[in-house]
Order: structure tokens, then sequence, then C-alpha cells
């Protein structure tokens, strides 16, 4: 086979069966091979940045993704998407078509390049957001295939292959490659022997859950770990439902001190805690709230894991869950279960807010449900409802990219086509990736799209110093119309009470069609937390939103985000460089 053909084909091997991105004749070799292979079909989508964002939703539930662009300025319009899948560990594979070699080689200034002709600046360009990078030449294609697919299954973020055209179409061998790889058994047997008799002796123990644990494929052995153990569980944001609600010992969310203050003061004062696949963030931890750093206890990363500070490298978080397992004795502990989700609230004639819209969405999602929730206060109003055990939560609350989720659910309907999908997203985001729907629509997937309309960006609003600041208002769109615009099967409608909203999500259950549904609430509507998030942001914010207006910092309750830090014993700017190095080692 060539070139073209066998990076297909090993990209299939890892389950990918749905290419995205847009054509461009220097990548027409590579969209032959995805045709050709009888297991992989061609997404075409409106622009580079949607196609990336659709292979990063398509990877968080297949496990790994690709999109295919051309030199230059296709690459660069997916580059955003694929930094977002390298900030949170979604593992896609980047594939550039690019001239000629021997057009390389002469310097020739053909199209998509500068007049001072650099045929390598895109790809140092990607250098800082992918694990691993190659440029393939006749001498090294298959060796650098292998190498960085391996980088890939390793360490579970996006790689880079730019392939020139006449590279593509070379013969290669179809050896079959291994690129799975093993943990250290020295190393594992120690360090799960560590983690067994910190977590033995400990008398306050507590488990923290988070991202990395589905992005390592994980779940199976965390949540055996968890009923083994008997400890204690919560979560960071990313981590919402990682293990069932209704399980005795699970505390709810973290939020640090805006809600479950019970989930909050086990981790504060835990004397062990067990963080597993942690992304300590300000937005995913909800300010840096933890009095200590995390691996002064026990954090278990994909790769490596930390004991009391000490690093032990080149371990599978699942291998290092699995053996502490059978190591570790039960606690058996008990807690006050605190009440998980929103009490239910009873249908009315009067105008939509948060207050009303996201306990109607709890009751709204269903087992084996996929919820896709776009950055901004959405999430906030999401991540502490109470959730079927087999539902699915997926945000991107550390890059916060706007526009993420509309593509990202095109990727996640074709990942789990016997799922049901809700996106869940605000007009201002969408606006920017909207074009989507037509796509989705164009594949045949059903998905349940509800808009927040809320008459700008709400979100900057309540961080701006005016609310009403001209620039964060858009242009206003009629969003149930829009989405009819496309040839395609779509039921849409707008609301705007809470009967209204009631009666379309009925709807919803009868319909096998894709379902739009525009929610309209004013202005300055959002989620509680969100409200109390802005405390701690008041800094940046310049005060509390309550009621649509900014109350001045010195009246907000509740510390800042470098008061906490500066409590906890670090400068603010420190714990992002911690944080940040820790992920990268």
């Amino acid at each position: 086979m060539n070139i073209a053909e066998y990076l297909v084909k090993r990209i299939e091997e890892l389950g990918v069966n749905d290419f995205f991105g847009l054509p461009g004749d220097y990548n027409f070799n590579l969209l032959y091979a995805v045709e050709n292979n009888p297991e992989t079909r061609w997404v075409g989508c409106t622009n580079e940045l949607n196609a990336g964002y659709a292979a990063d939703g398509y990877a968080r539930m297949r496990g790994f993704g690709a999109i295919i662009t051309t030199y230059g300025v296709g690459e660069l319009s997916a580059i955003n998407a694929v930094a977002g899948a390298y900030a949170e560990n979604v593992p896609l594979v980047s594939i550039v078509g690019v001239p000629a070699t021997k057009t390389i080689e002469n310097k020739t200034c053909v199209h998509h390049n500068f007049q001072d002709v650099n045929y390598k600046a895109c790809f140092e360009a990607h250098k800082t957001v992918t694990a691993a990078q190659a440029f393939l030449t006749r001498d090294n294609a298959k060796i650098e295939i292998d190498r960085v697919l391996r980088t890939l299954v390793k360490e579970r973020k996006p790689v880079y292959i730019a392939i020139p055209m006449d590279i593509a179409k070379m013969e290669i061998s179809d050896t079959q490659p291994n690129y799975d790889w093993t943990s250290d058994e020295e190393i594992l047997r120690q360090v799960t022997a560590k983690i067994a008799a910190k977590i033995n002796n400990s008398q306050n123990p507590v488990i923290l859950g988070d991202l990395l644990v589905k992005r390592f494929d994980s779940r199976v052995e965390y949540k055996e770990f968890v009923e083994k153990t008997r400890i204690p569980v919560t979560n960071f944001l990313m981590g919402t439902n990682l293990v069932d609600m209704d399980y005795d010992l699970y505390l709810g969310g973290y939020y640090a001190h805006y809600k479950n203050p019970e989930a909050e003061r086990r981790v504060n004062e835990t004397d062990c805690l067990i963080a597993v696949g942690t992304v300590y963030t300000d937005l995913n931890s909800f300010g840096f709230n933890i009095p200590y750093q995390i691996k002064e206890h026990i954090a278990i990363y994909g790769t490596y894991t930390y004991v009391e500070g000490v690093l032990y490298n080149n371990v599978k978080m699942k291998d290092v869950l699995e053996g502490v397992t059978k190591l570790v004795d039960s606690k058996d502990m008990k807690i006050d279960k605190p009440q998980i989700g929103y009490e239910q609230v009873a249908s009315n004639s009067e105008a939509l807010t948060s207050n009303y819209i996201y306990p109607r969405l709890q009751e709204f999602v269903k087992d084996n449900d996929i919820i896709v929730a776009e950055t901004g206060i959405v999430p906030h109003g999401i991540a502490p409802m109470k959730f079927p055990a087999n539902a699915e939560l997926q945000t991107q609350t550390l890059w916060g990219s706007i526009g993420w989720a509309t593509p990202a659910t095109l990727g996640v309907c074709l990942a789990k086509p016997n799922s049901r999908v809700i996106l869940v997203t605000g007009e201002g985001s969408h606006q920017l990736t909207a074009m989507e729907i037509g796509n989705m629509l164009r594949r045949g997937v059903k998905p349940v799209v509800i808009v927040l309309n809320n008459n700008g960006y709400t979100i900057e609003r309540v961080l701006s110093e005016t609310p009403e600041d001209c620039f964060n208002d858009i242009m206003q769109m009629s969003y149930s119309k829009f989405a009819r615009v496309f040839e395609g099967d779509v039921w849409s409608t707008k609301v705007t009470t809470a009967d209204d909203l009631d009666k379309a999500l009925k709807v919803t259950q009868i319909m096998n069609k894709m379902c739009y549904i525009e929610v309209c609430t004013e202005s300055m509507d959002m989620p509680e937390l969100t409200k109390e998030l802005c405390t701690a942001l008041r800094g940046k914010c310049g005060g509390k939103c309550e009621g649509g207006k900014n109350v001045p910092a010195q009246e907000s309750e509740g510390p800042d985000i470098e008061l906490v830090a500066e409590n906890s014993g670090f400068e603010f700017e420190t714990i992002v460089h911690k944080s940040v190095k820790m992920e990268e080692d």
C-alpha cells in the first residue's frame, strides 16, 4: 500500500472510522486513501476550525480522532482546535497535505505560502500544541508515522503529520506495528505499595476524580478502586458523573466554597487526598481553593504518579488503580450524603430563568444520553445536575474556546450513533460555528439542540465593569428559523416561558429528527454558581453581579483567587505554572 493508505489504516485500527476536514489540492491523495478504505468515511465540514472541533468531540467518545487539512491556510485555520485538544488531553491526529518534495527543496513560491518562502513555518507552529510532530520524507515515512502514533496512544494528546503530495503515493511495507506500552513493573510495584500503605494508615481519606480518568480509559479501574476502598468520593467539574451519583459515598461535585460545603470540607481537611486524573485549573476547580499541593498527597495521572511529592514515571493510570485496589484495605467509611442535583420545580407560565431551565434539563436527561455543554455560563448550570448513571457530560472547561460545542456535537453524534446527544449552547458561542448544523442534517444525525438566547455575551457582561458595554452585544438572529435554512429534517421552535419549554421538551421525545429549541431569557440571567463565581473573579470583573448590575468589589463576599492562592502559600502565577508543568511531566 502507499503511505497515505498506511496512515489511514493504522488510525482506523485505533477505532477511528470518520476523518474530518476540508479538501485542498495538496491533500487529495489523503482523501482518496480515506474513501478507498472500506472501514473509513470522509466527513467534510464547513471550515477547518469546525472540522478540528468535530474531531475533538469524536475523539472524546471514540478514544481517538483525526482531521485532514491542506498546507498553510487549512492547518492554521484548524490550529486553535488542535491547541484545545492539547490542553485537555484529547488524542487526535492532525494530518496535513503539503506541496511536493521538489517544490519544498527548491523553495518554490506556490500558493498558500509566504513571499519569503518557509515550508517549515506551520510545522514549527504546531510544536507547541502537539505532543509529537513528523514531516515525512522518502527515508523516514514509516518510522515517523509509527513513532508519532505511539506518542498519541501513550500521552493521549494531539500529534501532527505533514505529508508531501509525492510522498503520500509512495509504496510502504504494511508491517503491523505495536503502539501500546507497558508500565515499568518495578516502579509500579513500588508506587502501588506506597499508595496502599498511605491509604491504610490514613484517618480521613477522600478521593477526587477528574477528566483524565476518561482520557486514559480508566473508568472501570477507577470505579473498582472507589467501591473497594469505601472512601468518600468527589470530582472537579470535568469529572462529572465518573461514579454513579446514587452511590452512598458520593459527596457530589466539588465547587469550593460556592456550593456543597461537605465536599469542600473533606477535601480541605483530609490527611490523604487520592487525586485521580485531576486538572487543577481556575474554572475546573472553582478557584485554587485547596490549601496544599495536590501532589503532596497521592496524584495519579495517565503515565506517572506522585506520592508525597515523589514522582514515579512510566506507570499507567489503570495499572496503578488496579494494583492499589488489590492491596488496599476497605475503609468502609460513612457520610451524611448531601442532596445531589436540583429540586423539582413546578411548571408555570412565567418568563424563563436559569432557576427553571436547568432543573427541567435535569429531568429531561435520560440514561445513556450525552450532553455537550458550551463554555461560559452553561457548565455552571449543568454540572450541579443529577445525572443518570450512564449519562455523559462533555465540556471544554480549560481551553474554553467559544463555539467549540456545536461542531463537537457533530463529532459526538458520529462517534456514538446510538446515543441521544443534547447540545446546550449560548447564542453568542453558537454564532461562531453554527453552520455545522447544516452538516449535521447532511449526515443524518439527530441531536437535541438547545440555544440559550440571552441577547449577547452574558458571561462577559458579568466580568465587565459595565454590563451594558457595547462590545458584549452581538447581531441577533431568528435562531429557530435559522435551523430551517438548511435542507434536512429538522423541527425547531422558540420558547419564552416555562410552559413553552416543557411543551418543547415533550415534543422532542416523539420526534425522529433533529430538534432545535431557541430558549429566550433576559440578558443578565445566569445560574447561581455563575453569580457566586463572580465573587472570586471580581478583581477582573469589577464586582459581584446581582440583578443585572455589578456590586463594587468591597461589597462582595468570599475570597478572590489571588487571596486564596496567597493563603495557600503560593503565588497565583506559580500555581498555574506548576499545574501546567505537572501535566507536561
